[in-house]
């Protein structure tokens, strides 16, 4: 049995890298552990969660079932762990390489629609046609 409380993540639907992200992990997601709200709809809200939607799109943040928040580099270390993907986990989790990696998010953060419109096309268009070869 396994012992991972369902985390929800919260994130950029505008965005197409986000939503690469998001279509990635979802398909990775047998155990049904991740549960994804996008920001921009009715599912996020934020007096119940806790977060803004300014927080949200400054910072990751997830959420336990529990109710518990997290945000930043966590986030993304415990949704890894639970899409089945430890060397992810793992390289997420390292203490020495979190603050890099902070500053990073921060910076996509700030610009990931700038990033996104450069980046985020191919990327939708290479987890889709992943997918689509995975359904065949």
């Amino acid at each position: 049995m396994n012992s991972l409380e369902k985390l929800t993540l919260f994130y950029d639907g505008a965005c197409p890298l986000c939503q690469a992200e998001i279509l990635f992990l979802s398909r990775r997601n047998q155990a049904g552990l991740l549960d994804f709200v996008d920001i921009n709809s009715e599912r996020f809200d934020a007096a119940k969660i806790g977060i803004s939607c300014d927080q949200a799109l400054a910072a990751m943040y997830g959420q336990y079932d529990n109710g518990a928040l997290i945000q930043g580099v966590t986030v993304f270390s415990e949704a890894y762990r639970r899409a089945d993907l430890p060397f992810l986990a793992w390289i997420f989790s390292r203490k020495p390489l979190q603050a890099i990696l902070q500053v990073a998010y921060r910076f996509f953060a700030k610009n990931r629609h700038a990033i996104s419109r450069l980046l985020g096309p191919t990327a939708l268009y290479l987890v889709r046609a992943t997918a689509s070869k995975d359904a065949s």
